[in-house]
């Protein structure tokens, strides 16, 4: 379907061209109030648009791309064009992207350095993590993942914590070294028929290629969304990242940017290359199995909140893994449920865990204690989340793991011995899960500290309305889609069928 309106066009470059006005914008006194303002009403607006979209021009169940927008842009490759659309695959993770961001934005209102930089920054990330999911060219993907980088690098760099030159540095070094992978991989793809470029997804889709390249840009992809996701061992930026940025900045890490991973492993790795899937996915069940417990342990060892969190988010992308390795309509459905869970709950733990840090002065567990008392409104909300993280019932996490262990069961490419390994370690890792969560809300909430129980720490530290608000915002959709996980489900639904019909 397409649409004599770009709408997809408006929604990618909204943002950053309303982020370019930013400087114009007057700076009387309480000039970073405007600017603040300003930019939330511009990820509304953002997120009301695609709402719109997907109420009036989505179509549920639907196997096509929706809103296809096809335009001349560069020469060179002839067949270089600006190509955008929607599907299942896609709409689901363009909403958590839309819903995210609002949320960081207003958790970044404490923010008072550079305001008019860090906020356009923000928005340029906006624009970036829309493109990804919307692109329908594969060198259009590349271009909108690397650009993505700069904001990333340059937020963790101006507003980080005492190490945060080595934690962008170590970031930077990783992600553009993957990004080599993704690039090597996509030119290949596209040029691989002498004298027919082709970047257009539904092209490449019905192309083949020998099994020995199709096994090598199997791989190459992989080492990019390996970085991104993130995979072990290729996770060591992500704890020193999210342990620097700030908090508003963790949430986008967390919410949107590790499932740009996720995204790509199923748009191009399974829908473009579904032999080598076929044959490397039961691997990937187990690695995602192994990473599931590996992470949960490393993360109980952990004595900085962010960093316990950072592992858990690590932990967490292991179900995605195992659902995409599943090769099930239901593993692979419980994979994208995965996540769109994870962003909203480890969006909300960096922003609990991160404000709860800045309000304490330090970051670590072993300095904290006792703070339930005095900060009551952070320790519901914080519990809250962390139970939701341990995937109890009636919770979206719940739902999304039931699913991914299910489409192991029912994986006809797998073998039984191989099922039993994966079931049994990703099981270990759902017991550690409120092993390492319980323990954090024991060491910052229970017991005596110095630094929290002394009488100079105010009340007014606790949760105010703008918190507890953006608290309950992202609340509502993880317990929503506990109970009723077809919320998700309706959404990416039509696009799971074409990704297991190029698989058959």
């Amino acid at each position: 379907m397409t649409s004599n309106y770009p709408w997809l066009t408006i929604i990618v470059l909204l943002p950053v061209l309303a982020g370019l006005l930013i400087p114009l914008l007057p700076s009387p006194h309480g000039g970073n109030k405007i600017v603040r303002w300003y930019t939330l009403g511009i990820c509304l607006l953002e997120l009301l648009l695609i709402t719109y979209i997907l109420c009036y021009h989505f179509e549920f169940n639907s196997p096509f791309v929706r809103l296809r927008e096809d335009y001349d842009w560069i020469n060179f490759p002839s067949d270089f064009h600006w190509r955008l659309g929607i599907d299942g695959l896609s709409m689901g993770l363009i909403l958590l992207t839309g819903f995210v961001t609002a949320s960081a934005t207003l958790a970044a209102w404490p923010v008072t350095r550079s305001p008019r930089l860090f906020h356009f920054l923000m928005l340029a990330m906006y624009s970036g993590q829309v493109g990804l999911f919307a692109s329908q060219d594969i060198l259009l993907f590349f271009l909108v993942w690397e650009l993505e980088l700069i904001p990333v690098y340059l937020l963790l760099c101006l507003w980080g914590g005492k190490r945060r030159l080595y934690a962008a540095t170590k970031f930077i070094l990783y992600t553009a070294g993957g990004s080599i992978f993704l690039l090597a991989g996509a030119i290949t793809m596209g040029l691989y028929v002498p004298g027919e470029p082709a970047l257009d997804f539904r092209v490449l889709a019905d192309r083949s290629y020998p099994a020995a390249l199709e096994m090598v840009l199997y791989l190459s992809f992989l080492m990019a969304y390996a970085v991104k996701l993130p995979i072990l061992p290729l996770h060591a930026w992500l704890p020193d990242t999210h342990g620097e940025a700030h908090y508003s900045t963790c949430m986008l890490l967390a919410g949107v940017l590790l499932k740009m991973g996720g995204y790509g492993l199923i748009r191009i790795n399974m829908e473009l290359l579904p032999r080598a899937h076929s044959v490397l996915a039961p691997g990937l069940a187990v690695v995602g199995a192994i990473q599931i417990v590996c992470a949960a342990l490393i993360s109980l060892n952990q004595r900085s909140v962010k960093r316990r969190i950072a592992y858990s988010s690590v932990s967490h992308m292991g179900f995605v893994l195992i659902g995409i390795g599943s090769i099930t309509e239901i593993g692979l459905e419980g994979a994208i449920l995965q996540m769109i869970s994870h962003g909203l709950i480890g969006a909300a733990l960096f922003f609990i865990g991160g404000t709860s840090c800045d309000r304490m002065q330090t970051p670590f567990l072993g300095r904290m204690g006792g703070i339930a008392i005095l900060m009551p409104r952070i320790f519901i909300m914080l519990s809250s989340f962390s139970i939701a993280s341990s995937a109890l019932p009636g919770m979206s996490g719940f739902a999304a793991e039931l699913m991914v262990f299910l489409g192991v069961v029912g994986d006809k490419n797998c073998s039984y011995d191989l099922k039993i390994i994966v079931l049994v370690t990703g099981a270990i890792g759902v017991i550690l899960t409120p092993i390492y969560l319980l323990s954090m809300l024991r060491q910052m909430f229970y017991g005596h500290s110095g630094v929290s129980t002394a009488p100079m720490v105010p009340r007014a530290m606790d949760f105010g309305p703008r918190e507890i608000f953006i608290s309950i915002c992202l609340l509502l959709p993880v317990i929503g889609i506990g109970l009723y996980p077809n919320l998700v489900l309706s959404l990416c639904r039509g696009g799971v069928y074409p990704v297991l019909e190029s698989l058959e």
